[in-house]
C-alpha cells in the first residue's frame, strides 16, 4: 500500500478556531497524543508570533518525542530583508526543530496587493527562505498559500512559486487551499497538473469553507499527494480545517492507504475525544467515525436489521476505529431497541416486560420526555420492569419554597420526606435555587444509609421549553447529567412545572447512582 505521511496542524491551525486557547501545559499533552498515536509531523506553532509557542517549543525538546517529527511554523522573508536578517527566520531556526514549514504566497492577487511586491520578488523571497533553513541543516516542508486560488487565476505563476521552493531543495511541497473555497474536481485537476511537473513529493492541506474540506484531501492524494495535513476534530479558522479522524479511516479503509498500523488505528476516537477535553470543548456526537452517534441506530426496522447482521446498516465495523455500536430508545423504537439495550445493560428480560418499557416511552416522549439522551432513565425503567426489583428510596413527597427577605435576597428551601425500607426520612436544605434546595435535601436524607452518594456530582443541568405558545405555562423538559467518578450518565424528567420534571430527572439520577450498591 502506498504510505501516506500524517501531518498534524492542531496545536497551530487547530487554536484559530474561536473559542479555543490552548496553555502550554494543553498543547504538550497532545503533542504527545499525537506522538503516541502515530502521527508523523506535529505543528506545534508560530514560534515567531507569541512567547507561548516559543515557551512550547523550548519545552517539547526537553521532554522529546517517541517517533513523530516537531515542526515550527512561519513565513518566508519579508521583502527587500536578507533572510538572515530576518526575525522570523532566525526564530523558527531557535525553536531547534527537525522540521520547519515555511508558507509562501503563491496567489498573483496575494504578491502585490497583500505584500505590495513584485512576483519576481515574491519568488526570491520563497527561494532564499527555503535556501537558507536548508542550509542549517532542516527538513522544510514548503506550504504553497492560496495555491489553488492562484493556480485558477494565474497557472503560469503558481506553479514558478512551487519551482522556487523545489529548486532550492524543499522536501515537500503542499499545496493549500487557505479560503475553502475549491471543488474537488478542480483539486484532483489541479494536483495532478502539479504532479506531472515536479519530482517532489507533494502534500495537501484544505479548508472547510465550502464544505469539502475531506473531500478535497481525498480528491489530491487520487492526484498523487503523499503528504496529508489537517487537524484532530476539524478544529480551526472560521469554519474548519479538515479534518484528520475522517480522513485517516477514509483513506485507510476505504482507499487502500497505509497511513499508519492497524493497532494504532482503533485509538482514533480516543485521540477524537481527549483532544476535545482539553480544548474544553464539548465532542461533537455527530462526527462520522469517531462521534457519539456515528453507529447510533434510532429507528426500529433499522435496529432489527442491524441485530441480524450489523453490516446491514452500517459502513465499517466501529471497532476498527475505536468506537461502539449503540441502540437509541424513542418513540421511533420498535421491541428490538428495547431487548437490544437490555442486553447492553446486562438485564434478562421478557418479551412482555420489553413490550410494556416500549408502550411507557411511546407514552412519556408523547408528553414531553426524550430518552435519547437519558439511556440511565432507560434502565432504570426495565430495572422496574422487572417483579423482583426493590427501588432504593421511594419518594413520598416535597415541597419547595422560594422567597424574597430583606436583607437576606432570594432563598430556596427544600422540604423531602422518602422512605428507605422501614425508615422514613425527612429532612429539609436550603440551596441557590429550588432544584440545589431539593438536590441538597435528598442527600442529606440519604447519606446516612447511602454515604456513597457524596461521591455523585451534578454537572449539567438543561431546561427545554416544549410548547413556547403557551408562556410561562409550557411544558419543559428537564436533563440531568451525573458523575461519579469516571461513571457518567443523563437521566430526564419532563412536565407543566419545572420543579416536577426536575425531581423526576434528580431522584432518577440518584437511583441510578445506587444500582448495584453503586457500582
Amino acid at each position: 500500500m502506498t504510505a501516506i505521511f500524517l501531518y498534524d496542524t492542531t496545536l497551530r491551525d487547530g487554536t484559530q478556531r474561536e473559542g479555543v486557547s490552548l496553555s502550554v501545559d494543553d498543547k504538550l499533552k497532545i503533542a504527545h497524543k499525537l506522538d503516541e498515536f502515530g502521527v508523523h509531523y506535529i505543528e506545534g506553532g508560530w514560534p515567531g508570533s507569541n512567547p507561548k509557542d516559543v515557551e512550547f517549543f523550548r519545552r517539547i525538546q526537553s521532554q522529546g518525542l517517541k517517533q513523530a517529527k516537531m515542526a515550527a511554523f512561519g513565513s518566508t522573508r519579508k521583502k527587500d530583508i536578507r533572510p538572515e536578517d530576518d526575525a522570523n527566520l532566525k526564530a523558527l531556526l531557535r525553536a531547534e526543530t527537525s522540521v520547519v514549514t515555511l508558507v509562501g504566497k503563491s496567489w498573483d492577487l496575494h504578491v502585490t496587493q497583500v505584500l505590495e511586491t513584485s512576483l519576481d520578488e515574491n519568488l526570491a523571497m520563497i527561494s532564499e527562505s527555503v535556501a537558507y533553513v536548508k542550509a542549517h541543516g532542516r527538513e522544510v516542508v514548503y506550504d504553497a498559500e492560496h495555491f489553488f486560488d492562484g493556480y485558477k487565476a494565474n497557472p503560469d505563476y503558481a506553479l514558478a512559486t512551487l519551482r522556487a521552493a523545489a529548486a532550492e531543495g524543499a522536501d515537500v511541497l503542499v499545496l493549500c487551499d487557505t479560503n475553502g473555497g475549491a471543488l474537488p474536481w478542480e483539486v484532483e485537476e489541479i494536483t495532478r497538473a502539479a504532479a506531472t511537473e515536479f519530482d517532489t513529493p507533494l502534500g495537501i492541506h484544505t479548508h472547510e469553507d465550502g464544505g469539502c474540506a475531506v473531500a478535497n484531501t481525498l480528491a489530491a492524494v487520487r492526484a498523487g499527494a503523499v503528504h496529508v495535513q489537517g487537524t484532530i476534530n476539524g478544529y480551526g479558522e472560521r469554519v474548519a480545517n479538515a479534518n484528520l479522524c475522517t480522513i485517516i479511516p477514509d483513506l485507510q479503509l476505504k482507499m487502500g492507504f497505509s497511513c499508519l498500523p492497524a493497532d494504532d488505528l482503533i485509538h482514533l476516537t480516543e485521540l477524537s475525544r481527549f483532544v476535545a477535553e482539553v480544548a474544553n470543548l464539548a465532542h461533537d456526537d455527530h462526527l462520522p467515525y469517531v462521534g457519539g452517534s456515528a453507529f447510533a441506530h434510532k429507528g426500529g426496522i433499522h435496529v432489527a436489521a442491524v441485530l441480524k447482521n450489523e453490516d446491514s446498516y452500517q459502513h465499517i465495523d466501529p471497532a476498527l476505529v475505536g468506537n461502539q455500536r449503540r441502540t437509541v430508545v424513542s418513540e421511533l423504537s420498535g421491541q428490538g431497541n428495547v431487548l437490544d439495550k437490555a442486553n447492553q445493560f446486562g438485564l434478562d428480560v421478557n418479551n412482555q416486560q420489553t413490550r410494556g418499557v416500549l408502550e411507557q416511552i411511546k407514552q412519556l416522549e408523547a408528553q414531553g420526555f426524550t430518552f435519547e439522551g437519558a439511556e440511565a432513565s432507560v434502565e432504570l425503567m426495565l430495572r422496574r420492569a422487572h417483579p423482583s426489583y426493590v427501588p432504593p428510596f421511594e419518594l413520598i413527597d416535597f415541597m419547595v419554597v422560594v422567597e424574597r427577605r430583606r436583607g437576606r435576597g432570594l432563598l430556596a428551601e427544600a422540604t423531602v420526606k422518602v422512605r428507605v425500607g422501614p425508615k422514613l426520612m425527612h429532612t429539609a436544605a436550603e440551596g441557590n435555587g429550588p432544584v440545589n434546595a431539593l438536590d441538597a435535601a435528598l442527600r442529606k436524607a440519604l447519606l446516612d444509609v447511602y454515604p456513597q452518594l457524596s461521591g455523585v456530582k451534578l454537572t449539567d443541568y438543561k431546561v427545554r421549553i416544549l410548547d413556547s405558545d403557551t408562556g410561562t405555562a409550557a411544558n419543559v423538559r428537564v436533563l440531568i447529567d451525573t458523575k461519579q467518578g469516571p461513571r457518567r450518565w443523563s437521566t430526564v424528567g419532563a412536565s407543566s412545572n419545572i420543579i416536577e420534571a426536575s425531581w423526576r430527572a434528580l431522584a432518577d439520577s440518584m437511583e441510578y447512582a445506587l444500582l448495584n450498591g453503586g457500582r
